[in-house]
This record gives C-alpha cells, structure tokens and sequence, in this order.
C-alpha cells in the first residue's frame, strides 16, 4: 500500500496507508459517500482534525488532567483484553474433517424447504368468492383477469401472482392448501384471516437435503464460532484460578 504524504497537520504526515486504515473503520453504511471525491475529502479533514485537536490538547496540558488519565487507562484496559482475546482464539478453527463429520450426524437440520409458485384472488365474503370460481370455471373470465377486477391484495395488478415463496412463510390454512394440493387445480374458496382466497398452484418443489456443499460456509461459522467461545471459557478459568476474581455486594 502506497507511503505517499498525503495530508500533514500538526506536524504529522498523514499516508495514504495509514489514511486507509483508518476508512476501515468507517460505518459500511457510509462507504459509498466515502467512494466519492467529496466524501474522500471530508473523511481525510475528519482524520487531520485528530491531530490538530491532539496538538492542542497537549498544549493547554488536557493530557495531564485526572479525568482524561482515567478515561485513557479504561481505554488502554479494553483494548489489551479485546486484543489478547483476538490474539489467543484467532487461529482456532475447524478442520474440514470436523465441519463434514458435523453435516453426517446432524443432516436432518440441512433441508432446503419446500418451495411454491402460485396465484391467488382475494376478496371479503365467500359468496364473492364462489361467484368468481363459477365465471372462471364456465370460462367466462380467466384466473388472471378475475384477479385484476376483483381481487384486493396487491398481487392483483400482477394477475394475482404471488411468485415464489417457501413453506410456512404464508397463514396455516394457506400454506396447507398450496403444499398439499393438486398442481394447477382451482382451489377454494380457502378462508384466512384476511378473507376468502381463490388458489392456482402453478409449480412446487418438494423439501430436498442439502449437500455439504451448500452448507459447508454455515457449518465452518458456527463451529468456529463453538470452539472460540470453549477456548474463552477455558481462557478464563485459567485466569480466575492464576489471578482472582470475586464478586463482593
């Protein structure tokens, strides 16, 4: 990464690597500004203001204050036990083995669900409701035109399409009657709390069984995840057994 000055204040010459260590530390949400050149600009006056105010703190003798002293040993504390802490978990990681020997006896918690396509009309009274199934069934208006005239879920001006959505992401009797029907049959009138729904399965896919492909990423994190936190708990008492602690209220 480039050493060249890019900034000085205070005395300080500010890089072009130590400027990027520091937009590490920038919020993801404020990335993007900081991409531009005003927001480059504004970051790099934010990072040189450090040094200006620094320089004057040391010059009416801030430094020297009590209350500053404390707040710099209560930083300095956490960020040595933050840092041991990184120090001493960040190599600890599951091997491959573990991660597949993880997948092969917990398998039944790796299925990918049932997945649906379907459309829907929705209306507020049964008897609506019937009347549309009798004007689509006789042919007098299709699935989807009926949905835009008479339907009042937004999915209306999409001929009622729901598109695609997984098993139990809908109301109970719902879902029951989308994973459980006929493909391409009419259903209905199905009642829900929102009213009398009219229902065309247009496609499923039933739940398979993911491969370790799939879910290796998820598997690697969470024992990670296991074996750093055991590492802590044994860390720590360790430490309580070498140092003390006690809780005195």
């Amino acid at each position: 990464m480039s050493d060249k000055v890019i900034a000085v204040a205070a005395g300080h010459e500010i890089t072009e690597a130590e400027f990027q260590e520091f937009l590490k530390r920038i919020p993801q949400q404020q990335r993007e500004y900081i991409g531009t050149k005003e927001g480059r600009q504004q970051a790099l006056t934010q990072y040189a203001n450090y040094f200006l105010f620094e320089q004057y703190g040391k010059d009416k003798q801030y430094d020297q204050d009590e209350e500053y002293q404390a707040a710099l040993a209560g930083t300095a504390r956490e960020l040595l036990g933050q840092y041991t802490l990184t120090k001493e978990i960040k190599d600890i990681v599951p091997s491959v083995k573990d991660c597949k020997d993880f997948f092969e006896a917990n398998k039944d918690k790796f299925q990918k669900g049932a997945q649906a396509h379907a459309k829907h009309i929705l209306v507020e009274s049964e008897e609506k409701a019937n009347e549309i199934l009798g004007m689509i069934e006789d042919g007098a208006k299709s699935f989807e035109d009926a949905a835009k005239e008479y339907s009042s879920c937004p999915s209306k001006d999409q001929g009622g399409d729901l598109g695609t959505f997984g098993r139990g992401q809908m109301v109970p009797e719902f879902d029951q009657a989308v994973f459980e029907s006929e493909i391409g049959k009419l259903l209905g009138p199905v009642k829900t709390q929102f009213g009398f729904h009219l229902i065309r399965v247009e496609d499923r896919q039933e739940g398979t069984e993911a491969t370790f492909e799939e879910v290796a990423p998820q598997i690697m994190q969470q024992l990670t995840n296991e074996k750093q936190n055991e590492k802590y708990m044994q860390l720590r008492d360790e430490m309580i057994e070498k140092y003390g602690f006690e809780i005195k209220e």
